[in-house]
Formats: structure tokens, sequence, C-alpha cells
């Protein structure tokens, strides 16, 4: 029996990721850069091990900051990213950086959500991506931008034109109700 074990566990060795894989990667660097401005160069991409098998990846962003553009005042955000990855993923350091990087970048929340979206899709070509902005209320408003991509895959065609067509705040993320 602790034959079996033992071949158990090296053949569940074998499926994690080696050090030759990561050895690029920022993450676990005792310093870490912040970037000053909006820098989609921070971003880093691994390879999906299992690209023939569709799965949702969902990350949310709670504490997202840009600028207006016109004011230069700060604007907050809940950040959801839903993907279904095909042979690249986003490594989740260098997004959290990625996302940090607007802190200081003055543009508009649909410019913001519309850029996260063509920048992750130029990173990773996933077979579908959509990113959807919670902006906080500034002047009694509330804006809640939503962008997708797809792969020219028919399925993934019809998956992004399904989801933009019942979009509403809410939808895809939290309940409204939960929020107010």
């Amino acid at each position: 029996m602790a034959k079996n074990l033992s071949k158990k566990a090296k053949s569940s060795k074998k499926t994690g990721r080696d050090a030759k894989e990561l050895k690029e990667f920022s993450l676990g660097q005792s310093h870490t850069d912040y970037p000053e401005t909006y820098s989609p160069k921070v971003l880093e991409a691994f390879d999906n091990k299992n690209p023939g098998n569709d799965a949702w990846t969902t990350f949310l962003c709670s504490e997202f900051t840009s600028l207006c553009p016109k004011t230069n005042q700060p604007d907050f955000a809940r950040i959801y990213i839903n993907y279904i990855a095909d042979k690249k993923m986003v490594e989740s350091k260098s997004l959290k950086l990625y996302l940090f990087s607007f802190r200081n970048h003055g543009d508009f929340h649909e410019d913001c959500i519309q850029k996260i979206c063509n920048d992750l899709t130029k990173l990773m070509k996933p077979k579908f991506l959509e990113v959807i902005g919670e902006f906080t209320p500034r002047g009694g408003i509330a804006i809640y931008p939503y962008a997708s991509s797809s792969s020219s895959a028919k399925k993934y065609k019809d998956l992004r034109e399904k989801r933009m067509l019942d979009y509403a705040p809410g939808k895809y993320t939290m309940p409204l109700s939960r929020i107010y």
C-alpha cells in the first residue's frame, strides 16, 4: 500500500507547475515595484494546462481606483473579470499590479473598462472575456460599464452576443440588492 501511495504522490507531483515554468514571474519577489501610471506591460500570462476544457475564472477587484480626466478626483469601483481561457491565463499578482496602475490614470469609467478588456484580450486571447465595472455613485449617478470579447469560434461569439444582449447591472456580478 505504501508503494501505491508513493506512486500516487509522484504522479500528482508531476501535474503541478515546475520551477522552470515559474522562473520569470514576479510573484514571490521580496520587492514589488508598483507602477505610478497605467501600465499594461506588468501583465503576465502562463500556459493553461487544460485548454481543451471550458472553465470560468472570475476575478473581483473590490478596491479599483482611477481618476476623473476632467476634475482629477478619484473614482472608486468594483471590477469583475470573467473569462474562459484558451491557451493562456493571467497571473493574479500581475493583474493586481495592472489594476493598481489605474490609480493615477485619468480616464472615464467606460474607457477604463474597455481598456482592461482590450489589454487582457491581447495578453491571453481567451475564448471569452467580460469586464464589468460597478463605480461608486458620484453626484448621485452610478455607472456600470460592460465590455466583452470572444474568439472567432461560433460558441463563444454566441455567448458574447447573448451576454451582451442580456446584460443589466448586477446580472453577472453581485445582485444590486446586496449592494444597496
